[in-house]
C-alpha cells in the first residue's frame, strides 16, 4: 500500500484482503495477505495511524516499508521513528 493514501487504505486492504478469500474459497486454506509493504513511509508525517490501523485491521506486520525509489530504499520499519511520528 501507499502510505499517501490514510485511512482509505485501510479500506483498500481489507477489501483486497476479502477478495482473496473469495477467489480462494473453495480451498481448505484460502489465500490471504500475510504482510505489508508500504511505500512512500519516508512522506506520511500525519497519516502514520493508517499504517497502525491497517496491521490492526488485518493482523498482519508491515514487513517493509519504502524511503525512496530504488529496491534497495526498502526497509525493515523503525518502531521509534513510528512512536516518533504519533507523537509530534
Amino acid at each position: 500500500g501507499e502510505a499517501l493514501v490514510g485511512n482509505e487504505a485501510v479500506d483498500q486492504i481489507s477489501k483486497f484482503n476479502q477478495a482473496l478469500i473469495d477467489h480462494t474459497h473453495l480451498q481448505s486454506n484460502p489465500h490471504v495477505i500475510d504482510g505489508i509493504v508500504l511505500t512512500k513511509f519516508d512522506t506520511i508525517d500525519d497519516k502514520v495511524g493508517a499504517a497502525i490501523s491497517m496491521t490492526y485491521t488485518t493482523d498482519k506486520p508491515i514487513v517493509f516499508v519504502g524511503i525512496g525509489q530504488q529496491y534497495q530504499d526498502l526497509k525493515t520499519i523503525n518502531a521509534d521513528v513510528v512512536t516518533e511520528a504519533l507523537l509530534k
